[in-house]
């Protein structure tokens, strides 16, 4: 029989208002990979916060058993000394600093008066091997795709001498090829270095993939244990364990939409990166959506979507941008995000904790933020309006909270991203675009984000959707672009879609080296 060498017991944690962990317990072997599952605002992340110490003792109750020791850890510090390194979903390295910089930050190599560089190097370039990047750790960190930068994370947590590694959510912004990468990494540490493993992640497939045994985490408690050797742990039978029934429909039916005239309408549109002028991120593109409908954009990471999307929200990325932009065929100039929103445009950013949201202003002030006009009795915000409008939306979109006042920096993914919409819906555009609206959210909360971009559909809005999951676009698109370095490289409608024809495009143009995903980061 394995060792344990994790056991929490009746961990609880509150929050003004929220009850986050009930007497959660967690037990895990030696040399296993375990998952952990649940919806947003299950208490994931708050119970791996617990045990690195992020939440110090004395601020929850119960007991954390590691190594066959009870440890009071007081901050991260703590943890780590006993091997316990955590990597967050929101990676934590310094864009102008090298990898080796990055991996002993804090960990300097040396005396206390001098730090030894060739040291740093040469330890830094042996752990880099560990997980297969061959890149120099002399390379900056922005000259790296985001597929790299999580490698340099598990290096610098295997150069803390990581015991039990908690991996939060960490191939949310990889594509399939470098998930795959990621997981088999994951595979080959457990085997060659008894490396023990904690993985949260929404991609339930993945999960199936990797975990031994898999830990279900429903409204702050623990459902059940399931074990890969003896259990089912099918995608549906997770499922039904995180909500508490069976989802036989992963995407909502599109209701009888009337497709109108083409709404917005981008014509060979040429966008240069900001910082390497040379660089095309944007090359001739045309794009149109029309009044009603919901159109897909999928590529490969570093294909230039997201690019596309913030230069046409008001020129917000890029250099040297040409081309048209046409909105209800007009002809438009929209020089800055101010311009992009009076002209009927909202744009929902990947990065809502980021560029999104105010983390630490409420529902109320987030939900308003984007049309002040829309609560306000001349240059006055009318605090009424204000509350009014922020109940208004929670009610809509369902967002779990005990009031509009609650600091949206508290609130799950899932609910955080409702705020985003609600955000963006109050403003009352014509032209919604998402850029991965389900990115870092479970299953359930998806759906009912799918449900929300059918109802905008409905109310004859357009919606450009973008995503890096192949299923998703298929599934809630009317019409799909496929873009692939820097430009359209097919357009189809979604039923005639299929993931092979989608994957296609992209190989007819970048050959069988970027659908393998080699050359695809940006």
């Amino acid at each position: 029989m394995a060792k344990v060498l994790l056991e929490m017991n009746s961990i609880t944690k509150t929050f003004p208002g929220v009850k986050a962990l009930d007497n959660v317990n967690l037990k895990v072997e030696e040399g296993e990979i375990h998952a952990l599952v649940g919806e947003n605002g299950a208490g994931k992340s708050t119970l791996m916060n617990v045990l690195s110490g992020i939440y110090p003792y004395g601020t929850y109750d119960g007991d954390i058993v590691y190594d066959g020791e009870v440890c009071r850890f007081h901050n991260i510090k703590d943890s780590e000394k006993k091997g316990i390194v955590i990597i967050h979903q929101e990676l934590a390295l310094v864009p102008y600093m090298t990898i080796g910089e990055n991996m002993f930050l804090g960990n300097e190599q040396g005396s206390k008066w001098c730090i030894d560089w060739y040291k740093t190097y040469a330890e830094a370039d042996k752990y880099l091997a560990m997980v297969g990047l061959t890149d120099s750790s002399k390379t900056l960190i922005k000259d790296i795709g985001t597929g790299k930068q999580q490698l340099v994370e598990i290096a610098k947590a295997l150069a803390k001498n990581a015991k039990l590694l908690i991996l939060d959510e960490p191939t949310s912004s990889l594509n399939e090829t470098d998930s795959r990468a990621l997981l088999d990494l994951m595979k080959k540490l457990q085997r060659e270095e008894n490396l023990t493993m904690i993985i949260i992640s929404h991609k339930l497939n993945e999960v199936s993939y990797v975990a031994d045994k898999i830990t279900v985490v429903r409204d702050g408690s623990t459902i059940e244990t399931l074990d890969a050797k003896t259990d089912d742990i099918s995608e549906t039978r997770i499922i039904k364990g995180m909500v508490g029934r069976e989802i036989t429909d992963r995407f909502p039916k599109r209701h009888d939409v009337e497709i109108g005239d083409v709404m917005m309408e981008v014509r060979d549109w040429t966008v240069y990166h900001p910082e390497f002028s040379e660089r095309k991120v944007c090359d001739e593109v045309s794009i149109n959506v029309r009044r009603g409908e919901v159109v897909g954009i999928y590529g490969l990471m570093g294909a230039g979507r997201t690019e596309l999307a913030m230069s046409i929200f008001g020129r917000s990325y890029g250099i040297g941008i040409s081309g048209d932009l046409i909105l209800r065929g007009q002809k438009v100039t929209l020089k800055s995000p101010k311009q992009a929103i009076e002209a009927g445009l909202a744009y929902v950013t990947e990065d809502r904790k980021g560029n999104g949201l105010v983390l630490s202003n409420s529902i109320l002030r987030n939900t308003t933020l984007a049309n002040l006009k829309g609560v306000s009795k001349g240059s006055f915000i009318d605090p009424d309006k204000e509350y009014e409008v922020a109940e208004e939306y929670v009610k809509k979109l369902k967002t779990k909270t005990p009031s509009v006042e609650q600091l949206v920096g508290n609130l799950s993914g899932g609910n955080q991203q409702k705020v985003l919409l609600a955000k963006w819906m109050f403003a009352n555009p014509d032209v919604l675009i998402l850029d991965e609206p389900t990115r870092g959210i479970d299953v359930g909360a998806k759906y009912e984000i799918y449900c929300i971009i059918n109802d905008l559909a409905k109310a004859g809005k357009s919606v450009v959707m973008i995503s890096s999951e192949l299923p998703e676009v298929i599934g809630m698109s009317d019409r799909i672009y496929i873009m692939n370095q820097a430009k359209i490289v097919g357009e189809m409608e979604a039923s005639e879609a299929t993931q092979e024809k989608i994957m296609a495009c992209i190989v007819g143009v970048s050959g069988e080296a970027d659908a393998d995903g080699v050359g695809s980061e940006a």
